[in-house]
């Protein structure tokens, strides 16, 4: 465990990063003197560490370690083969520490609530951030994207008296992690590149909810098949753990009812609370989000010994204004909105191209997707074909391949081409960049266009925003 109190030197690897820099944050609030290194490419979060007085070396090079280092953290892109500092880290005998393992390290020094998940995992943890601050829990959460209502940072220090965490699935990062409560949103194939198939992965998170400890909490998305499945698996073996349901099927105070859409804004009731849930952003899934959020924040509450204001708690879900890449509002110009989302698994793209059905009825609705990875490809290609069904019209281009896998035994256009067989407007280009005229000259007033994907496609919603904006001006 970190003693901040005794004011430890930190030095993390590759600060810029959205992880590294959430946690940079996070160790700088609680006590710890922190600096850090990284390329010399600006990158948005510059200017967080520039404003916490945080010290960035750039470039990477073995001068820079300073001679006292209490705790070493690194991204996971670097090691002593590809960095000078690394190699000289592990010269001195400093050991050194991945982000999902300083993550693991913090978490074990505080009662921690943490949120896992095939998908929601992101804008879960923010509306709980969102929720502990207008109710003044005391914590930090940590988020793996920025979020908006957090001034556009993967951090919000509010206490130190728990901890609030994003946590990841792949390659069991999450196991390093101990929580005293766990949200499972939900569980299904995914990062099909490690995990062998479905019972891979539900072993994964298996493991995760055996960590909790004793008396311990298990919430769970009760209209989520595989994390039902998991809430039984717990109920045989841990019979001294509280199960916790949410969802529209879920029995308690965490029942979601009466849900519907208002003038663009999600609307539904929460069984135990008082006062409407009201959400800017679209979807079922984002309701199933908050619900999750509100049993976090009021159990760790509850376990505080704090009386939070339930209905306050849901009235500041109306602000939240959703984080980086999750139905990201670039802007509106020349009658077009542009947004951008980071779903890149067919169950994600299909909910959120429906809840942008739900709140944009008399837009049309087109839809730039990049796929990512060739085994998530190939493993759940039917899936694909089949998600964009709420499309008006769909533009593909080819697979966006990862720093682990070189190919595939797919590609974008047989995509494309089987994608064709059942949509009624589908367009591909190879390359992202090659479509960007064609898409300027199709957009109309009143559409929506969005950017979907974990490939390079999402500067086309930026750019061709700039373009209309620039127009319109």
């Amino acid at each position: 465990m970190i003693d901040f109190s005794s004011g430890p030197q930190v030095y993390c690897i590759g600060i810029k990063g959205t992880g590294m820099c959430a946690l940079a944050e996070y160790c700088r609030h609680a006590g710890a003197h922190v600096e850090g290194s990284d390329v010399q490419e600006v990158f948005y979060t510059d200017e967080i560490l520039k404003t916490l007085d945080i010290p960035v070396h750039t470039p990477f090079k073995s001068a820079n370690l300073p001679s006292r280092i209490d705790h070493l953290f690194y991204s996971a892109a670097y090691d002593a083969d590809n960095n000078p500092e690394m190699a000289e880290a592990a010269r001195r005998g400093i050991p050194g520490m991945s982000y999902p393992q300083a993550l693991g390290l913090i978490s074990r020094g505080q009662p921690t609530g943490a949120v896992a998940g095939v998908h929601g995992k992101t804008t879960t943890t923010a509306l709980a951030g969102t929720m502990a601050q207008a109710v003044g829990l005391p914590v930090g959460v940590i988020v793996g994207s920025g979020v908006s209502n957090f001034k556009g940072r993967s951090c919000l220090f509010l206490g130190d008296r728990g901890l609030i965490a994003e946590t990841c699935e792949y390659r069991r990062h999450f196991l390093n992690v101990s929580p005293r409560w766990l949200i499972v949103s939900s569980i299904e194939p995914d990062h099909l590149d490690y995990f062998k198939d479905y019972e891979d992965i539900l072993d994964a998170f298996t493991e995760y909810a055996l960590k909790l400890p004793e008396k311990g909490t298990l919430i769970y998305c009760a209209d989520d098949a595989g994390a039902s499945e998991l809430a039984e698996r717990m109920r045989s073996r841990r019979s001294d753990l509280s199960m916790v349901p949410y969802g529209f099927t879920a029995g308690g105070d965490y029942r979601l009812q009466d849900y519907r859409v208002e003038g663009e804004r999600l609307v539904a009731e929460l069984a135990g609370f008082t006062g409407p849930l009201r959400l800017r952003i679209p979807g079922r899934h984002s309701a199933l989000n908050a619900a999750a959020a509100a049993a976090l924040v009021t159990i760790m509450g509850e376990y505080l010994g704090l009386d939070l204001d339930r209905e306050k708690m849901l009235s500041a879900c109306e602000d939240f204004r959703g984080s980086k890449r999750r139905s990201e509002i670039i802007g509106e110009a020349g009658g077009v909105l542009f947004m951008d989302d980071y779903a890149h698994h067919p169950t994600a793209i299909r909910s959120t191209l429906r809840g942008l059905r739900e709140f944009y009825p008399n837009r049309r609705l087109v839809v730039d997707f990049m796929s990512h990875t060739y085994s998530r490809t190939a493993a759940l290609f039917d899936g694909f074909v089949s998600a964009f069904g709420d499309a008006d019209e769909l533009i593909l281009h080819d697979i966006y391949a990862s720093a682990r896998e070189e190919s595939g035994g797919v590609s974008g256009e047989q995509l494309y081409r089987k994608t064709s067989e059942l949509h009624r407007s589908v367009r591909y280009y190879p390359e992202p960049v090659a479509s960007l005229e064609d898409l300027d000259a199709m957009l109309s007033p009143g559409d929506l266009f969005i950017s979907m994907g974990a490939g390079n496609n999402w500067k086309l919603s930026h750019e061709l925003y700039q373009r209309r904006k620039g127009r319109s001006a």
